[in-house]
């Protein structure tokens, strides 16, 4: 076997059988670096049966728009194309996933289904749904996470300082190179209906008022366009370009990341090899690793992780002490949405997430809070902050972003701070403390549409 075998879970217990394997793609959107591919392929050669890829589109899924819909289906259309170059069916279902899915495997001689691993909790939910529902070994494969999930750690951490001991002891272990998906040698035989993403995109019912980007190639080409360039003209100057959002320091890699389109796995070996980077390269692994990984756990392991239920004791005291404390400003969520705010610094970034899908992730944590502060509730405030982030950002309903408010509005993995009107002790952040790091002006004059 080339996995590791701590990086797959049997989600039943019912005996894998002759017939093809069937992969479930969900998280994980592309043929290079996929554990999971890689494992179902195993499967299936071991067997001599066919191996089919099946991906069953929502029409309708947590709040995504054309912009998310538009971008995950022109990567689609790439691994598509990848898998029939190696004689491997890839298969598009369209409705309720775990109907659609449990249809399938009934209509067809299947002896294994391989998952991917996902800690939210519609995708559970899914894979629960299907594992009790199928008589077929059910068997998901963290291909999304370098040390899997659910070995890092079995409980909620409390922050970075807790989880980052357990990731690097067992990092040696999972950071390995992943070998490439052979020519699978034995077809699917049944009919099926090539996939056209722009067929499939102009017939679904989508929200199209949220555009989608033309400054992103979308797919694994793109995505390995974009780690190379990173390496290439922005991993040096990391540890001191990422924090201004005035300069082009970060990565940008997020979207391919959280479609799976690029394996976080293949980014952390091609920055570990490169040399006379330091103090950057290990700025950017900590970001990668540590930091994706611990969003990870808080999500599967709390699954009020998108509402003001999953904050920590001491957050969820304060937060209440402070409930009817009076707000100066106050915003519905039309109003912050189209960014009708006193405020030109978080207009600017509100309005930058909208145009452009992305915004910088110090500024993320200025927006988020700021919605707290003027918001009329915590709860009104983490609600809000969950529907713009997941309806404009292009990473949006993604672990990273749920943490990432949850630790600006609610002091997820972080720790109290001196009290103060509204917040109480959650950590406060002002315009002040923003001009201390970058040219707020010069922000503001860029990214204000």
């Amino acid at each position: 076997m080339k996995i590791h075998p701590l990086r797959t879970n049997h989600r039943n217990r019912i005996p894998e059988a002759a017939g093809a394997v069937v992969y479930w793609m969900s998280r994980d959107q592309r043929v290079a670096d996929n554990w999971a591919l890689l494992h179902a392929q195993d499967l299936a050669l071991e067997r001599q049966a066919p191996l089919v890829v099946v991906f069953t589109l929502a029409d309708a899924f947590l709040g995504a728009t054309l912009r998310h819909f538009g971008f995950m289906l022109r990567g689609l259309a790439h691994v598509a194309e990848r898998l029939r170059s190696l004689g491997i069916c890839f298969i598009l279902l369209r409705g309720n996933p775990p109907d659609e899915i449990c249809r399938f495997l009934q209509q067809h001689q299947v002896g294994v289904l391989v998952t991917d691993f996902d800690p939210l909790g519609i995708k559970r939910s899914w894979h629960d749904q299907v594992a009790r529902s199928v008589s077929v070994s059910q068997i998901e494969v963290d291909a999304h996470n370098i040390v899997p999930c659910r070995i890092a750690s079995t409980k909620q951490e409390y922050g970075a300082y807790t989880i980052r001991p357990k990731i690097h002891r067992l990092l040696a272990d999972f950071l390995v190179d992943v070998p490439p998906v052979l020519e699978h040698p034995f077809p699917w035989r049944s009919p099926v209906n090539l996939f056209d993403a722009e067929t499939t995109l102009s017939s679904m019912p989508v929200d199209r008022s949220v555009a989608e980007i033309g400054w992103i190639t979308p797919g694994e080409k793109g995505g390995r366009a974009r780690l190379d360039d990173f390496i290439k003209n922005g991993l040096a100057s990391y540890e001191t370009a990422r924090k201004d959002p005035c300069r082009h320091g970060q990565s940008g890699l997020s979207p391919w990341l959280h479609f799976g389109q690029i394996s976080a796995q293949r980014v952390a070996l091609e920055v570990s090899r490169q040399v006379n980077t330091e103090p950057s390269r290990e700025a950017f692994l900590e970001e990668l690793i540590v930091r994706r990984e611990l969003a990870d756990n808080f999500c599967l392991h709390n699954s009020s992780y998108d509402r003001v239920e999953g904050f920590p004791e001491w957050a969820q005291r304060t937060i209440a002490e402070h409930r009817h404390d009076l707000r100066e400003y106050l915003y519905t969520p039309e109003q912050l949405e189209t960014a009708q705010t006193h405020d030109p610094l978080w207009n600017a970034a509100q309005q930058t997430m909208v145009s452009t899908g992305t915004m910088h992730g110090y500024l993320r944590m200025y927006w988020a809070k700021k919605i707290l502060e003027w918001s009329p509730s915590p709860e009104d405030a983490m609600s809000t902050a969950v529907m713009l982030n997941d309806r404009y950002q292009l990473d949006g309903r993604d672990p990273n972003g749920y943490a990432g408010i949850a630790w600006s509005i609610g002091g997820v993995h972080d720790r109290a701070w001196g009290e103060r009107p509204v917040f109480g002790k959650i950590r406060y952040m002002n315009e002040n403390g923003c001009r201390r790091k970058f040219n707020v002006a010069e922000y503001i004059s860029r990214h204000s549409y």
